[in-house]
């Protein structure tokens, strides 16, 4: 896993398969699961995606993955003021953990994605913008675009 991080199960298998010659998905499947639960392996599901596994788990980092091709890139937890780690409301819950998944293009896709299909240049978009969020630019610079939380009076009136 340390050669191979942020790898699926089917990547999994065919690299075992290659190696020792006969095995079963369901056995491949079956270890990485004993392997999660004894903690050795975390297993990170990105939407949209099957599951990955990597075996970084004695500390809390977070995820960059890219939209074009998938590739996906561990990012050190974020230090000083991080507004998205912090639960506006935890509900009486012991916060332990947060997951959080960056998404966005790879130095090598980049290039790629910002000439459209005619050829010219495609300009960022408010929200693409790496210099911070559209939502508030009093905030300090981020390239994660923050969620919004609404307050229980915002919510009832969604309801209504």
């Amino acid at each position: 896993m340390s050669v191979r991080p942020h790898s699926t199960a089917d990547d999994i298998y065919k690299v075992v398969r290659a190696e020792i010659g006969a095995i079963s998905r369901q056995a491949v499947y079956d270890v990485l699961a004993a392997l999660t639960d004894k903690d050795l392996l975390r297993r990170i599901q990105p939407a949209g995606s099957p599951a990955r596994y990597e075996d970084r788990v004695g500390d809390n980092h977070h995820h960059l993955i890219c939209r074009t091709c998938g590739r996906m890139v561990d990012v050190d937890c974020a230090v000083g003021y991080t507004p998205c780690l912090t639960a506006a409301d935890d509900s009486g819950y012991e916060v332990d953990e947060a997951e959080v998944i960056y998404w966005g293009r790879c130095p090598e896709c980049l290039p790629a994605a910002a000439v459209s299909s005619d050829g010219g240049r495609r300009t960022r978009s408010v929200r693409q913008q790496p210099s911070g969020t559209a939502l508030d630019p009093e905030q300090p610079r981020s390239r994660a675009i923050g969620h919004l939380k609404e307050t229980p009076s915002e919510e009832k009136d969604r309801r209504v």
